[in-house]
């Protein structure tokens, strides 16, 4: 029987101000007791080298029950998840320095330690703050006085051995006090992890030392560096997250208005004033106790988020992702209403208190500045422009404070409610950022933008300058709307803040959206996109309304959450909105179509052939006028620029400059002049140019090959692509042509050979197979029998296939082709929903349509989006005996709509609603039977 060496230390007791979840924390993990059955089973050990297999059940069990008796606690009231992080922290301590005593007592036994075998353990960073989410890392750092001893590595061996049994992710360093000090001074990161150190186990004084010579050798004296460290560290951790705190898919811990940006504030109060708890930020005058209110409301909303989080991944995820964004609102208890899925609160809600981070930043800043430990902002040419224009400073209420605009009279700048616009106007004019005790002020008096202030029209002339000024505004319509100010002067968009659209297609909350749309039309205006969009550029630069279309981006989304068609409410809230800002009738009558319609032009482009002659000639009844039609494009192209990255490509930008050029010929009075015709007689001519080497035989045999359509349904360079590959069309098998087409951003698939049912279906399918996202389609069967198919496609992020995968994307659909892979097979495994996209909300709508064309009839289908999609539509198509001229693909996020143009056998039109009504039928049994697999 093994006999232990007396406990050096039983660490730290918990605080007598509690604030964990659980009651009371031995009722979570009874350190006496466990401590004395893993005495009794180390003393039971036949040897030494067996005490720790018969401890650790011991250990392992406590600790799996502290964390089951946590998250029941949490289950019981999710809502208060957060104070959960102290019992986390407390039920670690416990385990850390249980495992620490069974090394040192029983495993490594050392009675007389000498002076160079002295040893403390710390926790550091976020443990040392006693803040754990349930899967955070156990950072600790031993310290020891001199070089590391035998002793020493053996019981931090035996230590991790131990906490790597329970499945902890630990993080450890073992440094001298000189060391300590030594990287401290020379990495920010060590730093900040070294600020925050507790004492756990061992030598007290050591413990000590390190604080003391920490404080007194590296912390003092140092504060301005580190400040300017951490907000550095701040601002490169803002860019790898995307810089935005409205991106859908937020790191809870990481991303701008996260918690470490709240966590960065109480660092350098720490650091500098030796702040021991967020609280001491009111103390130190930083925060008023209403603001720190909001800190701590949004401290705690963070973590409970992040606490939730964990607990549902079961590891340390951080990103707040789509499906467990759904699965946490559910959790916390939140219900849809008319306009918004219960998720979609719940993130309004997030990106609330994200917001208010940002507010306490900037106010926490300015604070900074005020004590000269944080640089202030350089203003360069600003600073020669304030108070411009022959206005002196003082009789306009302004003075500059800190390089900030602040206020010379607090009290007299609130008795005009409209000195809170010029506030912002006057930021913009001079470039001079206003002061955060400005904007402390406004944010505390938004009752005073009341319904006369909002009648105003100085207030509303104020904002539309604003909105339409030549130097993007941007920045002030954001400040502008992080303060509040935006959705109290224009409640219709206050209810749109930090609004999310559950989809994975939108990069941004609503509101930031509309901004980002706004900023977008700034830089066309300011020549900045020219080479992207030349045709919008070139609109602005002849002139339009201005007025009109900074209105109309401002108010097209504004609908949005109303639980109606947001392109109705918004054109009602319009009608009201426009008369306030100043907008006279005609131009009112023009925002409130445009906003209605804002999504008229991307969904023909998009969705409809542009080659079927009805396609344009009805977007031209729609719009009416070349000056809609101008405005309309304008507002198109912004709108889908300010979705997000990698939304716009050359394929849209193609699509959107195709329907405005025929649109506006057809305005103009030349739609009549080029009828079908008409634009084959021009097409013949044109191939027989670009196949100038043709004897004059072939040509007229090759142009009296194809029907009618064919000649509309291509450009010259595929037909001349395909005359060649018919010209040389091997004997039972197709011939195949890859080309790069740069001007659609897509790689153009062309396919000629004999025809026969089913054949569109056949190729979509081999294109599935090979990775292929198809976006434009379309075949036409010639005089003799040979049909002549043109695909256009994309790779999986939506770019053209580079030249070097050519050879094997042919190969790969040439394989298909042949028979040797069974496609509906091969495509099963494909056809799988991830788990991040399972909880979007895509329902399947079908829609016949005999009117958008003159020999088609159109058939619409709405639903998810999967590999194998077009493939099952168009083999389904098939089997009921309908012909597939043409179809168009538009993706938005994981909604996908497939247009085709069919006709029947018989080459009519689907006239019967009894047939269509039975397509619908089977359409849908095409996409749900492979849905249900899919999930």
């Amino acid at each position: 029987m093994t006999q232990p060496v007396s406990e050096r230390s039983l660490g730290p007791a918990p605080r007598p101000d509690w604030g964990g979840l659980v009651g009371s924390p031995h009722a979570i993990f009874d350190p006496e007791k466990v401590r004395a059955d893993i005495d009794a089973a180390a003393r039971a050990a036949p040897t030494r080298a067996e005490i720790r297999a018969a401890a650790m059940p011991v250990l392992r069990a406590a600790y799996a029950a502290g964390r089951a008796t946590i998250a029941a606690e949490i289950s019981a009231r999710p809502r208060e998840a957060a104070r959960s992080i102290h019992d986390y922290a407390w039920l670690t301590d416990q385990v850390v320095i249980i495992a620490i005593g069974l090394a040192a007592r029983w495993l490594h036994p050392k009675p007389n330690p000498t002076a160079s075998e002295r040893i403390t353990a710390l926790a550091v960073g976020g443990y040392g703050r006693a803040e754990m989410a349930p899967f955070s890392d156990v950072d600790l750092l031993f310290v020891t006085p001199y070089k590391q001893t035998a002793w020493g590595e053996s019981l931090i061996e035996s230590l991790l051995y131990c906490l790597w049994d329970l499945r902890l992710k630990v993080g450890h360093a073992v440094r001298t006090v000189d060391d300590c000090l030594r990287l401290a001074r020379s990495d920010v990161t060590i730093r900040t992890s070294l600020l925050e150190h507790r004492y756990l186990w061992g030598d007290e004084a050591l413990s000590r030392t390190v604080g003391d010579r920490l404080w007194n050798e590296v912390f003092k004296n140092s504060g301005p560096e580190f400040v300017e460290m951490k907000l550095a560290e701040r601002a490169e951790r803002h860019r790898r997250q995307g810089s935005s705190r409205y991106l859908l898919e937020p790191n809870v811990k990481e991303s701008k208005g996260g918690l470490r940006d709240l966590q960065t504030l109480f660092w350098i109060a720490k650091y500098l004033n030796r702040a021991v708890r967020p609280g001491d930020l009111v103390r130190m005058g930083v925060f008023t106790p209403a603001e720190y209110r909001v800190f701590a409301d949004a401290e705690d909303f963070l973590w409970m988020t992040r606490v939730h989080l964990h607990l549902l991944s079961g590891r340390a995820i951080e990103q707040l992702t789509f499906d467990t964004q759904v699965e946490i609102a559910a959790t916390l208890g939140y219900h849809a209403t008319a306009g918004q899925r219960a998720v979609e609160r719940f993130m309004q809600d997030y990106f609330t208190n994200a917001k208010h981070v940002g507010d306490l930043t900037r106010i926490f800043l300015a604070a900074l500045e005020a004590q000269h430990v944080k640089s202030r902002p350089t203003l360069g040419q600003a600073f020669r422009n304030v108070f411009s224009f022959g206005r002196d400073a003082a009789a306009q209420g302004y003075r500059l404070r800190h390089g900030r605009l602040d206020l010379a009279d607090y009290d007299a700048f609130l008795e005009k409610p409209i000195n809170i616009l010029k506030l912002f106007q006057e930021e913009h004019v001079t470039g001079i950022p206003i002061h955060p005790d400005a904007l402390r002020l406004v944010t505390a008096n938004l009752h005073l933008i009341d319904d006369d202030l909002r009648a105003s029209p100085e207030a509303n002339r104020l904002f539309l300058d604003l909105l339409l000024s030549h130097s993007n505004p941007e920045g002030a319509l954001r400040l502008m709307n992080e303060v509040g100010v935006l959705g109290a002067f224009i409640p219709e968009f206050g209810r749109v803040v930090a609004m999310m659209q559950f989809n994975m297609y939108h990069h941004y909350t609503v509101d930031e959206h509309i901004i980002q749309t706004i900023s977008t039309l700034s830089k066309i205006e300011r020549g900045e996109l020219i080479e992207a969009l030349p045709i919008t550029t070139e609109i602005l630069e002849k002139g339009v309304n201005r007025r009109v279309i900074y209105a109309a981006l401002l108010l097209h989304d504004i609908g949005k959450g109303s639980g109606r068609d947001h392109s109705t409410v918004g054109a009602e809230i319009a009608q009201t909105v426009c008369p306030r800002l100043g907008l006279d009738e005609e131009e009112t009558e023009l925002v409130v179509w445009l906003v209605k319609h804002h999504l008229l032009m991307s969904d023909v482009a998009q969705k409809r052939d542009l080659n079927e002659p009805r396609t344009v000639r009805d977007f031209a009844k729609a719009v009416q006028s070349a000056t809609r039609l101008k405005l309309l494009t304008v507002l198109t192209v912004c709108d889908i620029m300010g979705v997000g990255p990698g939304i716009w490509n050359n394929w849209k930008a193609m699509l959107l400059r195709g329907l405005y050029h025929d649109t506006l010929v057809h305005l103009s009075g030349g739609g009549q002049a080029l009828g079908r015709p008409e634009r084959e007689a021009a097409a013949k001519e044109a191939m027989a140019a670009a196949l100038g080497g043709w004897p004059e035989d072939r040509l007229r045999a090759e142009t009296a090959r194809h029907y009618p359509p064919y000649w509309i349904g291509f450009d010259t360079r595929t037909h001349a692509i395909f005359a060649n590959l018919v010209r040389k069309l091997p004997k039972g098998e197709p011939a195949i042509h890859f080309e790069l087409d740069f001007e659609r951003d897509a790689t153009q698939a062309c396919f000629a050979m004999a025809d026969h049912p089913g054949i569109f279906a056949r190729l979509a399918g081999a294109l599935a197979l090979a990775g292929a996202n198809v976006v434009d389609a379309r075949t036409y069967t010639s005089t003799d029998g040979i049909a002549t198919a043109a695909f256009w496609i994309q790779d999986l992020e939506g770019k053209p296939y580079e030249r070097s995968r050519l050879t094997r994307l042919r190969a790969s659909v040439a394989r298909t082709l042949k028979g040797e892979i069974r496609t509906r097979e091969a495509l099963r495994d494909r056809d799988r929903i991830k788990r991040r996209e399972r909880d979007f909300i895509v329902p399947t709508r079908i829609r016949f349509d005999n009117l958008g064309s003159d020999i088609y009839t159109i058939i619409e289908v709405e639903t998810r989006d999967r590999p194998g999609l077009l493939y099952d539509l168009a083999r389904t198509l098939t089997a009921n005996n309908v012909s597939i001229a043409s179809a168009i693909i538009a993706t938005y996020g994981k909604q996908v709509i497939d247009v085709f143009y069919v006709k029947d056998l018989f080459g009519l039109k689907l006239h019967a609603e009894s047939r269509r009504r039975a397509l619908e039928t089977r359409l849908r049994a095409a996409i749900s039977a492979i849905d249900g697999e899919m999930r």
